[in-house]
């Protein structure tokens, strides 16, 4: 084994707290989950899930966005009532 090192990040609260309550109940530590996951991703020279990019951030919804609020400023914007849609 090499030589250990120390790493300091943020992470929301909720999400550490959940995590700590997961690995406290799987007897196992976050450092320990870290140290798995750090060697997953090293032996497979990838992530080992999918990450899925959310379209909410997408630069053209973005933009569609900024333009909405522009025309919310300058009175352009018109808005009619509707019925909710269920999805």
């Amino acid at each position: 084994m090499g030589q250990s090192v120390n790493m300091t990040f943020e992470m929301d609260y909720d999400v550490k707290k959940s995590m700590e309550d997961i690995c406290k109940e799987k007897g196992i530590s976050m450092a320990t989950v870290f140290n798995l996951f750090a060697k997953k991703v090293s032996s497979e020279k990838k992530i080992p899930f999918e990450i899925i990019e959310d379209p909410y951030y997408s630069d053209s919804n973005i933009k569609y966005l900024k333009k909405l609020m522009n025309d919310v400023k300058t009175g352009k914007a018109h808005f009619a009532e509707h019925e909710l849609i269920e999805v």
